[in-house]
Order: structure tokens, then C-alpha cells, then sequence
């Protein structure tokens, strides 16, 4: 028996590759809809989804496509592939330029070479290395490993923006290739290389996005954990772990339950799991590493309704920048000026036609900016911050009625979320996108194992190894492996798709 803490994608993936290897699971999530990044909500009788927009490695042979036809779900899934000649619009008010950027390597080469000529060369030299530092984690790829003996080249760790200036000398070239940082949470002379490849790579390969909403995935991996025998339990909070002698002995409930198994999982952010127990299990110095280690940035969220045939429906995401320079500190924030860029999309709908139904605009936002309300909850937060929050979602409106003049003429209903909401709503310190930060600073304060002290205790979800709809499942493999046996799953996901 194996008992889960936190029923979002990272838990959820894990349940399900231990189901498949014979364990009985159990899911504890603190919210009444599971999914976590993957939820969807109601709004207007449409079907907004809270995270999961864009999604990579989903091609046939893929990575993340060849564990879900391991998992018996694939077909289950309404996806669809966005556009191969512009996988991403980015448009910069300052010069009226847009950067149309095709999917696959070669073409999005010959793109920028075709947009900054004199730059050719250096463009294939950038592209092919994050290839390379890509194929140096065989795990990413789903090939067996060393048992976790890693060797990588010196960029490896250097910050993505000193690898990107490496090749590039035009400013402005450097500046657009950095426009899928609010994807990974990236940040000057902060974000490794490797997370700045692994993020590239995986959307040039060809995204793709939901259909219908992504509570689908949460659902199909929740319904193989039942057929397994497992339970999936929505809406109790885990409030408590008892560890005895480097073991949990039980955890407990908010409505007062108690669980035992013989291994737990937690697929939560490690401070509130740590918070959860005074147990020595967790040293002083691992509290404290934890404590102080820095969350990504969050995110303010504008959601749009349209009239009927009133905005396109545009099936690629969209990057806005009111300027060059800024790429690489979404972080800094300046109401004056806010926002500097942001992405947004048209999310398709069951039955998508041409015309898009409603939006959505992530606009990078620091949890600081919404500290002053941290002791509110949802609904209750004061009629101030409903003030500032509808005058930063007017601020949005009018980028993008620059951007699409008449755009507000198309509304038929709008409203927002903030960093509280997300910090609400995942559980997750600070709002936090991408949970723990990544910094080549210190990269061992925001290294998290999916081993702990406590013997049969087990971490998962986007705070351990890497973070997104292709690193949590990989984080999942890794989680299940350590208590099944290493490379038993990846030997098995491979074999699966040789036969088949």
C-alpha cells in the first residue's frame, strides 16, 4: 500500500506507474477537483484551464506521448497539434515587428537565419548546442541510466542568458530568443542553461495543447489507479505526518482521518511537507535550506469571454513584448510600466472552429506585489485589492487593444486571478509557477532528491529534478523507480513501444 500526498499532476503520474507495477495507491488532495496544474474550471459555461496551455514531447514516439500509450491513455486524450509553420507569435510594440516561429529544428534555424542574416552561423551554433546539452540527460529521452551518475559540459550550469550571449552578439536576436521564459520561470544570471535547453528544445520538437480542457489527463490517470484498486480522496488536506524511529507511521487529515501504508509519497512543495512534522527525520539544516531556498516568480491571470464570432481563433501560442530588453527580468516589477510582456492564447474547445470562444494572458507578477493581502483567503481578500486587481486586468485590456485595436469591443466578460490565487489554489508557497527556483548561484540550496531520511518516504511533483508537463512526468519515473528498482520502468516503457 502506497499513500500520495497531493493529487496534481506529479502524484497523480506517480500513482499511476505504481499502479501499473501492482501497488495499491491511495490519493490524498487537499482540493475537491484533483489535477493541481491540470484542473479546469467553469466560468461562464465555458472550461478554463488553470496551468497545463501548452504541452511538449506529445508527438508520436515522444517522450511523454510514449508514456501515456504505456499507460493505456493515449487515445483517451483530446489533443491537438497547434500550427507547424508558427508554433509562437511574438510581437514587439516598439518596432510593429511579429517573429512568426516555425516547430522542428532545421526550420526553426533557417527561420532566424532568414531575420537576422548576419547572424547565421552563430544561430545553428546556439541551436545545435542546446541540442547537445539536451541529449547529455538520457533521462529527458527515457534511456536507461548510470544509476544517476551524471557527467555534463561546462554550459551545462552556466546562466541561460551568458550561454545565449555565447552565440549571439545582436542584442536584439539574444532578447527574442529568450521569449519562452515565463514557460520555465527564467531569469538573468539566475536560470541554468540546461533548464533554458531542455524548455527550447522541447517546443521546437512541436507543441501541442488540450482540447477540451486538461482535467481529461487527471481524470484517465485517476481511473487507472482505481481500476488498480486504488482511491483517489478529493477535498481533505493533509495537516500531518507522523515519523517515528525514520519511518511514517501515518498521516493525518483535516477532517480527521488517518491513513497508514507501508510507503508514502509526498507530491507537494517540500516546505509544506516539512511543515507537517517536527520530526528529526528533516535536520535543522534541511529546514533551513528549504526555508531560504527561492520560489519562482507567479503570475497574474486574465481570463476573456468573447462574443459570439467576434476574435479568431488562434491555434499557436502568443508572446507579447512592449519592448527589447526586458526578456530576462519579468521579476522586476513597476506598476508604472507593467505589464512589459506577456503570453496569451485562445484555448481550443471541444468542437474548435474558427472562432475562439475565450482567452487567456499570463502576465509575470513577484508575490511581493500582492504581499500586503497574504492573510486573506479567496472571496474575502477587501475591497482594495479588488480595485487593484481590476485596475492591473484594465492594463492588460489595453496592451492588448494596442495589439488588437477593438479588442474590448469583443468582451463579453472578463475577470482575473493574482499570485494569491495561485498560491490558494495549488498550495504552493508564494504563488509560485514552477515551485523551487533553479539558480546556478547555489544550485544545491533548490536540489531536491526524491529520496529523504525517512526510509519509506518519497518526494515527487515540479520542486524535485524538473518542473512542467514533461519534467513532472520524468520526476514520476524517477519517484516510482526508486521504490520499484532503477531503470525497471523505463525498461518497460521502451520494450512497450518496440512491440508496438
Amino acid at each position: 500500500m502506497n499513500i500520495i500526498i497531493g493529487g496534481g499532476l506529479g502524484g497523480l503520474f506517480t500513482g499511476a506507474l505504481l499502479t501499473k507495477e501492482g501497488h495499491k495507491i491511495t490519493i490524498l488532495e487537499k482540493n475537491k477537483t484533483i489535477g493541481g496544474g491540470l484542473q479546469s474550471f467553469q466560468y461562464y459555461g465555458l472550461t478554463f484551464e488553470t496551468g497545463m496551455h501548452l504541452l511538449g514531447s506529445l508527438h508520436k514516439g515522444q517522450t511523454i506521448d510514449k508514456m501515456l500509450r504505456y499507460l493505456g491513455i493515449r487515445n483517451r486524450l483530446k489533443i491537438i497539434d497547434v500550427d507547424a509553420d508558427c508554433m509562437d507569435q511574438i510581437t514587439y510594440l516598439s518596432d510593429g515587428k511579429t517573429y512568426r516561429v516555425p516547430q522542428g529544428k532545421e526550420a526553426f534555424i533557417a527561420y532566424f537565419a532568414r531575420e537576422f542574416p548576419h547572424q547565421s552561423h552563430q544561430i545553428r551554433q546556439y541551436v545545435e548546442a542546446l541540442y547537445s546539452m539536451v541529449d547529455e540527460i538520457d533521462f529527458f529521452y527515457l534511456r536507461p541510466t548510470n544509476d544517476h551518475v551524471f557527467t555534463h559540459n561546462e554550459t551545462f550550469m552556466w546562466p541561460a542568458d551568458r550561454l545565449v550571449a555565447h552565440f549571439i552578439s545582436d542584442p536584439r536576436l539574444r532578447d527574442v530568443l529568450g521569449y519562452m521564459n515565463p514557460m520555465y520561470g527564467g531569469m538573468e544570471g539566475h536560470t541554468p542553461a540546461y533548464i533554458h535547453a531542455l524548455i527550447n528544445v522541447l517546443y521546437i520538437n512541436g507543441p501541442s495543447r488540450f482540447s477540451g480542457g486538461s482535467q481529461q489527463l487527471a481524470d484517465a490517470l485517476a481511473d487507472i489507479i482505481r481500476a488498480g484498486g486504488g482511491r483517489v480522496i478529493s477535498g481533505d488536506k493533509v495537516v500531518a505526518v507522523d515519523i517515528n524511529d525514520r519511518r511514517v507511521a501515518a498521516v493525518r487529515t483535516e477532517q480527521g482521518h488517518i491513513y497508514t501504508a507501508d510507503t508514502y509519497i509526498s507530491a507537494i512543495h517540500p516546505r509544506q511537507l516539512i511543515g507537517m512534522t517536527d520530526s528529526s527525520c528533516f535536520s535543522k539544516a534541511f529546514r533551513t535550506r528549504i526555508d531560504e531556498a527561492p520560489n519562482s516568480y507567479s503570475s497574474f491571470c486574465a481570463y476573456f469571454v468573447f462574443k459570439p464570432e467576434s476574435f479568431p481563433y488562434i491555434n499557436h501560442t502568443c508572446y507579447f513584448q512592449e519592448d527589447y530588453g526586458h526578456v530576462w527580468n519579468y521579476n522586476d516589477y513597476d506598476e508604472a510600466h507593467w505589464p512589459r510582456g506577456f503570453m496569451y492564447m485562445t484555448p481550443a474547445d471541444r468542437q474548435q472552429g474558427s472562432w475562439a470562444t475565450k482567452m487567456i494572458v499570463n502576465a509575470i507578477m513577484p508575490y511581493q506585489v500582492v504581499e500586503r493581502w497574504k492573510d486573506t483567503r479567496s472571496g474575502h481578500r477587501g475591497k482594495d485589492y479588488e480595485t487593484w486587481k481590476e485596475a492591473h486586468l484594465e492594463k492588460i485590456i489595453g496592451r492588448m487593444e494596442r495589439l488588437y485595436p477593438g479588442f474590448e469591443a469583443t468582451l463579453a466578460h472578463r475577470f482575473a486571478s493574482s499570485p494569491l490565487t495561485i498560491r490558494d489554489y495549488y498550495d504552493e508557497p508564494e504563488g509560485a509557477l514552477y515551485g523551487l527556483r533553479r539558480d546556478t548561484e547555489n544550485i544545491a540550496r533548490s536540489q531536491v532528491s526524491v529520496y529523504t531520511k525517512c526510509k519509506n518516504l518519497f518526494l515527487t511533483g515540479q520542486n524535485i529534478n524538473l518542473h512542467g508537463f514533461c519534467g513532472v512526468p520524468l520526476t514520476a519515473v524517477n519517484t516510482a523507480e526508486a521504490i520499484v528498482g532503477h531503470n525497471v520502468i523505463v525498461d518497460k516503457i521502451n520494450a512497450y513501444e518496440t512491440k508496438n
